[in-house]
């Protein structure tokens, strides 16, 4: 808040207000802690010349906020990005050091597969928050594709 006191005044404008607008301006004036309502109406003056301060303000605590998010998303990425990088490496492993079936057994072993993996979704859709169903019909759709 700033008031100019004591300093010389070149130039005079007369303005007139309702009884509400003039009712108003007493009020902010005893809440704000300016001298007078000329003051007070000078200092609007020259926010409104200069540029709002609240507004400025404000829109550093957007910016802020934006920054947040940003940074937030980021980690976010990178432990989307590790956890992507240990699930390959674990499937791999697991590819590498499971033998295959033999052949007169193999049926029987992919039809219990197929029940495990059913199994497996199952239980992760069950673990997830947000919208599951949906996750879980792309993760299939994708899987079966």
């Amino acid at each position: 808040m700033r008031q100019n006191t004591g300093a010389a005044r070149a130039a005079r404008i007369a303005v007139r207000l309702s009884q509400e607008d003039r009712v108003r301006i007493d009020e902010v004036v005893k809440v704000r802690g300016y001298t007078s309502p000329s003051a007070f109406i000078r200092a609007a003056i020259q926010n409104e010349l200069h540029g709002r301060p609240e507004q400025t303000e404000t829109e550093e605590r957007i910016v802020g906020g934006f920054d947040r998010v940003s940074r937030e998303n980021v980690r976010i990425v990178r432990g989307q990005q590790a956890l992507f990088a240990l699930f390959d490496t674990f499937v791999k492993a697991i590819l590498t050091c499971v033998p295959e079936p033999p052949l007169d057994t193999r049926p029987q072993a992919v039809a219990l597969a197929k029940k495990r993996y059913d199994q497996l979704i199952k239980a992760a859709g069950q673990t997830m928050s947000g919208d599951p169903v949906a996750a879980m019909k792309d993760l299939v759709g994708y899987a079966k594709n």
